[in-house]
């Protein structure tokens, strides 16, 4: 069946490329009109609390989006003119200031304290400013930009809406850089393990069609992440560059058996589409898994990166060929040197070693889980951004000048009386931390008829049948010591009604980690089970799942362990996806080098040899898959400055090595020493030519 597919591309080479470059105008089009998400915070499950309490804001009391503008060295008259331009600004609906509620000519000292320290601090004003649009929506991109050409150098504007301004024109600039630098670094790479000089180039080719397809059918979801549009192009190409290297050297070898291109093209597309099939299935599922994350990003990218694999492995049996046969000639015309070995001394060493080897693959895992189990993890956001962000500067003046580190937005029934509302104030203005609290009923309680309050100011904390209160703390989102205050906060306003919730940064960053915590445990176990399941069917063994799975396994577990051990941290999305991603990826190498074991042990060798010639022939293409998956990720982690986008793509290309030097060195040990026990417990691991070899090994 593949032969005859194969036969059918080789002979209609150019019909295939051609109907492949047309494929990528509805791609470019739909790459056009595919949204991206740059607010973290909304892949969190819609049922729980602070979600919930997200919603209430935005439906209720408009706050779909708030912008915190602080101001230094500005007289008031100056200020209120600043206010006055930026209420003009499309997408603006409210600008909240002191003269909203007394004139600007009232001395400072005559305000009640509550309300000068709300919006005076030293030399320093805080403007509130309501957008009509929620936070990441193009209306409130567009006003924060007229925002900004109000502004001075004396204005720091902050807020959601800000970071994620400020987050989107940062992925924006840096995406192309990535996939520039990813490419380049990969051609320098395959240039000098491949002897062609134009084959990397043809490569790319092909797996940039097979990018530019993934992206385009990424309208289908409506949207993705600007986490995986910033990583699902060099991801795949990093993981499916295997592929297109498997495919080449089988077609070269073909071609030493028959002078015609196109059967030596069928035979390699047949011979290649088995192996390459089974090991991009373990890949798939190591990013389909991600899809049972409750934190939605997960799926986000699982989808998108399962699609990009199934996506690469049809253009590396339908364009490549086309592309390599249209390009025969040049191919193997230029050819150069490579500066790989031919790991005949690294295969004596292994073979003549394994038992040290097997024991340092188990002592390894000791401080591998240790430090795995104790790297720190971090989930404010705000943190993977970098400091000089004008959206961060904002931040930090907001947390220092007015002690409005984390604002809580507490929504409560509005049949609540009065009086409840103040005792509920009261009890959460006693937790530690709580630096303030505000409400309407506060102060204006029910004493000051409605009909006397400016209308505008009575929106902002009644509407609906909901109050609101706001109230700031002096601890950071994420901190242990802010998980204690919002459980404590919760405990108490829901002794009033189970109903009432709490919604801001806090309460999503709390509910974050306990997704985050689960999904975690979760999903390392779906990704060992789905992986394992696909390793004993390929094999038909209950064992060479076991030791594949555990060389990965604490390639893994060394590779999260060392942020522990360079005492640093790792942003929480990293925590989650590294396994699977490192385990989907690079288990291939395992499969290669245990399929040539078990071809070698069928071919009569004793299993000392049989790894020896294993190592051997193996070593170039498992070296050459991971330093290309190196290449093409370790760039992008030197040169990102969005935390969580070099945090994870360094982890991906440092777990590229590892897996690739624990396959190579101890790996080949584990299998050596339990090679008996495999072929008890496999099917067909060994033929009568290789039963013969053991009976004479035995006697």
């Amino acid at each position: 069946m593949m032969y005859k597919f194969g036969k059918f591309v080789s002979k209609n080479r150019i019909l295939v490329l051609i109907i492949a470059i047309l494929l990528l105008f509805p791609s470019f089009y739909g790459m056009a009109i595919t949204r991206i998400n740059y607010d973290m915070l909304t892949y969190l499950p819609e049922d729980m609390d602070s979600m919930k309490g997200q919603e209430l804001l935005d439906n209720t009391f408009s706050k779909a989006a708030t912008g915190m503008l602080v101001i230094e060295d500005m007289e008031d008259k100056d200020v209120q003119v600043i206010k006055e331009k930026i209420e003009k600004v499309e997408g603006v609906e409210s600008v909240t200031w002191i003269d909203d509620f007394v004139d600007i000519s009232v001395p400072g000292d005559f305000l009640p304290e509550e309300i000068r320290t709300t919006f005076y601090s030293d030399n320093s004003t805080l403007v509130t400013i309501q957008f009509e649009y929620p936070a990441a929506s193009k209306e409130t991109m567009d006003a924060l930009e007229g925002i900004e050409k109000i502004m001075d150098k004396q204005c720091f504007l902050s807020g959601a809406a800000s970071i994620i301004k400020d987050t989107k024109a940062l992925a924006d600039k840096e995406t192309p850089i990535y996939i520039a630098l990813a490419v380049a670094l990969a051609i320098i790479v395959l240039a000098l393990t491949l002897e062609s000089t134009l084959i990397p180039f043809i490569f790319l080719a092909s797996i940039g069609i097979a990018i530019m397809y993934n992206f385009g059918t990424n309208v289908f979801l409506g949207e993705i992440s600007y986490v995986t549009k910033s990583l699902a192009a060099v991801l795949q190409l990093g993981v499916t560059m295997d592929y297109s290297i498997f495919l080449f050297h089988r077609y070269d070898e073909e071609k030493k058996n028959t002078d015609d291109r196109v059967e030596a093209m069928a035979k390699a597309i047949s011979a290649s589409a088995s192996s390459v099939s089974g090991s991009s299935l373990t890949t798939i599922a190591g990013f389909a898994v991600l899809v049972i994350m409750q934190l939605r990003l997960g799926g986000d990218i699982g989808i998108v990166m399962a699609k990009g694999v199934l996506l690469g492995v049809i253009c590396t049996v339908t364009v490549l060929p086309a592309l390599i046969l249209v390009f025969d000639g040049p191919i193997h015309k230029y050819n150069h040197g490579t500066i790989l070995p031919k790991f005949d001394k690294m295969a004596k060493f292994v073979t003549d070693n394994y038992k040290i080897l097997l024991l340092i693959f188990i002592v390894l895992f000791i401080p591998a889980i240790y430090g795995q189990a104790n790297t720190e993890v971090y989930y404010n956001l705000d943190k993977s951004l970098p400091e000089d962000m004008q959206s961060v500067v904002a931040l930090n003046k907001l947390k220092e000048e007015f002690n409005m580190t984390t604002t809580h937005m507490v929504i409560v029934k509005g049949d609540i009386p009065s009086h409840q509302v103040n005792q509920m104030i009261k009890r959460i203005e006693q937790l530690d931390g709580i630096t303030k609290a505000v409400s309407y009923d506060k102060y204006i309680g029910s004493g000051i008829p409605k009909s006397f309050i400016p209308q505008k100011f009575v929106n902002m904390f009644e509407n609906d049948g909901y109050k609101l209160m706001l109230v700031n703390s002096k601890y950071k989102a994420a901190s242990d010591e802010l998980n204690k205050q919002l459980e404590d906060m919760d405990n108490i306003i829901k002794s009033y009604d189970e109903e009432n919730v709490i919604a801001g940064v806090g309460a999503l960053t709390k509910d974050l980690i306990e997704v985050c915590d689960i999904d975690f445990r979760n999903v390392n176990i779906a990704s060992i089970v789905a992986i394992f399941v696909i390793i004993m069917l390929l094999f038909g063994s209950i064992s060479i799942p076991i030791m594949l799975v555990s060389a990965i396994e604490l390639a893994i577990f060394i590779n999260m362990g060392i942020p522990y051990y360079t005492n640093t941290s790792i942003p929480f999305i990293s925590s989650i996806v590294i396994g699977c991603i490192q385990l989907g990826a690079t288990v291939d190498y395992a499969i290669l080098l245990t399929t040539r074991f078990r071809e070698e042990i069928r071919n009569g060798f004793k299993k000392g040899e049989a790894m020896y010639i294993t190592l051997k022939n193996s070593a170039k293409s498992i070296v050459t898959s991971g330093l290309t998956f190196f290449a093409a990720t370790i760039g992008v982690g030197i040169v990102a400055d969005i935390e969580i986008t070099s945090s994870l793509t360094t982890m991906i290309a440092r777990g590229a090595i590892i897996s690739m030097v624990v396959i190579l060195l101890l790996l080949p040990a584990v299998l050596i020493a339990t090679e008996s026990f495999i072929s008890v417990t496999s099917r067909y691991w060994r033929n009568k030519a290789s039963l013969t070899a053991l009976e004479r090994e035995e006697n």
